[in-house]
């Protein structure tokens, strides 16, 4: 990411509850929470390629030449522009930012969290590997996190080796393909150059207000932009997720269990009675006043509705412009041969 930090959450909270910026408070770094990154979406589970019976007779391929703006969702680059506009943001966050990121929040990662490589943990690095090459992004560091919250999140600081943080809880909560595909969504925030803006949403959603210079700078009216623009980026970062599953059963399936899962219920969960749902969802909101009730409650949020989300990808799983990518990919086994 060229940008001076980026703190991307990239798990979801199974509390629907959560709010993106919480009242002021005084910021303490040894207790910093990401909000998840997985968020609330709509859902459609059938595709050609996509489909899990038929995905599994493909072989895994993998986007030699993927641009960033192959698979941005049109939100994402709508409010990218617009935050772009805002006079001044851009440079003075990165001046800000900067030294806080390289001081407190680069060190209190490393120093907390377990540094994943081909000798710890290398069925993880393995799945963090494989994920970047597919996305055609250089692999960050991966550290493994002690904690009961399932999230994961990504930190870029400018000049440093960016990583991503996935918590125990999480790893607990998905099979390896989803947790994959988990990773596959962090990559997205770095492969996209998320960097600033997630930093500046992150620190938001911390209600960091009191760190020097940034209580009276981000105002509320940008505070509602950022949200806006972090809700579109999730949409994003769910399609590269999906681009490295390569099912779109699989990144609902994270969607669902970050919903609503657990280990001990997993072989239960039913991704297409999630979908299902989602249509209700869709159903239920289309009124006025449903659509009222809606904006209502999605105007706070860092992440769009899980249901939401998962309606994205699979009406994404089935367009002419996924499919292409598809069919532009070369497969995996094939390139390791060469």
């Amino acid at each position: 990411m060229a940008a001076s930090i980026s703190l991307s959450s990239l798990s979801i909270s199974s509390n629907a509850s959560v709010r993106c910026f919480p009242p002021k408070l005084t910021p303490n770094f040894s207790n910093f929470r990401f909000p998840p990154i997985i968020g609330n979406p709509r859902i459609n589970v059938s595709v050609c390629r996509s489909s899990s019976a038929a995905a599994a007779a493909y072989p895994t391929v993998v986007f030699r030449n993927l641009n960033a703006d192959d698979f941005r969702h049109p939100l994402d680059q709508q409010n990218t522009v617009i935050l772009r506009a805002i006079p001044g943001l851009d440079e003075i966050g990165k001046a800000l930012l900067g030294s806080i990121a390289e001081q407190v929040m680069f060190l209190e990662n490393i120093g907390t969290s377990l540094l994943v490589s081909k000798n710890q943990l290398p069925e993880l690095h393995q799945l963090m590997i494989e994920a970047a090459e597919i996305l055609n992004v250089e692999a960050p560091d991966l550290y493994v996190r002690q904690s009961p919250t399932p999230n994961a999140y990504t930190l870029a600081i400018n000049g440093k080796r960016p990583f991503v943080v996935v918590h125990t809880s999480l790893i607990e909560l998905l099979s390896r393909k989803e947790l994959q595909a988990v990773m596959a969504h962090e990559l997205g925030h770095l492969k996209c150059d998320h960097g600033l803006w997630l930093t500046y949403a992150n620190i938001l959603a911390l209600g960091a207000y009191t760190i020097p210079g940034l209580g009276g700078f981000i105002a509320s009216s940008i505070e509602d932009q950022l949200t806006r623009w972090l809700r579109a980026a999730e949409l994003t970062c769910d399609r590269a997720a999906l681009l490295v599953a390569q099912d779109p059963k699989i990144v609902m399936s994270v969607l669902m269990k970050l919903s609503g899962g657990c280990p001990s219920l997993a072989d239960q969960l039913n991704v297409d009675a999630f979908l299902e749902q989602a249509r209700s969802y869709d159903k239920a909101s289309s009124s006025p006043m449903g659509w009222y009730i809606r904006n209502a409650q999605t105007r706070q949020l860092s992440h769009p509705l899980p249901v939401l989300r998962a309606r994205e990808i699979d009406e994404w799983s089935r367009s002419r412009e996924y499919n292409y990518l598809l069919k532009r990919g070369m497969p995996m086994n094939t390139l390791h041969k060469a």
